[in-house]
């Protein structure tokens, strides 16, 4: 049974990729910050729960000591962590922003290396955002081009950028980017739009599924890769 790990996922399109994930018959720990809702949630699913803030370093590491301990390995890691950095755009804003979006992937990915080597197939997916390409925010046809969200897309620029890189860097792992697809969660309640995280979860999980053979250094969404 693969074993895999996602941040966030007490809620949201976290929570939904690892109830769809138990069903396939992955070992799930649902990270989270909180840990009466992270427990409330695994249990919920049949998941197990590690205690994991992207933002501090002794969490990320407790928490991957704590699946190297019971599992010796990690298949898959899912980066969903994440936070919208909307209102006041300042530096403290701007530090959240860039440290849960972009430098927890960092955090979480290089706890999380050593066991990743250790998987037959191993794979990462960071839950990205059309939102942070270029070419979406530049295109007056995407509905990315009047979002006014610049700590957001700046971070999710980042997020991508490092999943490309790591995938150069780490060519024995699988590193995708993802656009899940504008989503109804707490973070886009203030919008009012969005599909279900349900739907939003299962572009996730076909990128946390690839085979041994599957693509890396990418940026996809539900149709296939994206230009960012």
């Amino acid at each position: 049974m693969p074993i895999t790990l996602i941040t966030g996922a007490n809620k949201g399109i976290g929570f939904e990729t690892a109830r769809q994930l138990t069903e396939l018959g992955h070992v799930v720990y649902i990270g989270a910050r909180d840990t009466e809702r992270g427990e409330k949630a695994a249990a919920a699913l049949g998941a197990r729960f590690v205690q994991l803030d992207v933002t501090d370093d002794a969490s990320v590491t407790s928490a991957l000591a704590t699946i190297d301990s019971a599992e010796g390995r990690l298949d898959v890691l899912v980066n969903n962590a994440g936070v919208l950095g909307a209102g006041v755009t300042d530096g403290p804003t701007a530090l959240r922003a860039f440290d849960t979006n972009a430098v927890g992937v960092v955090r979480v990915t290089e706890a999380a290396l050593p066991l990743l080597r250790k998987s037959p197939n191993p794979t990462v997916v960071t839950v990205s955002s059309s939102a942070g390409s270029f070419w979406a925010v530049t295109n007056p046809d995407r509905p990315e081009f009047n979002l006014p969200l610049a700590l957001y897309s700046a971070s999710k620029s980042a997020a991508t950028m490092l999943t490309v890189q790591y995938a150069k860097s780490q060519p024995g792992i699988k590193f995708n980017a993802v656009e899940p697809g504008t989503t109804a969660t707490d973070m886009t309640a203030a919008f009012g739009i969005g599909r279900t995280p349900e739907e939003s979860a299962r572009v996730v999980v076909r990128l946390a599924t690839l085979d041994t053979d599957g693509p890396t250094g990418t940026f996809q969404d539900e149709n296939g890769e994206l230009p960012w």
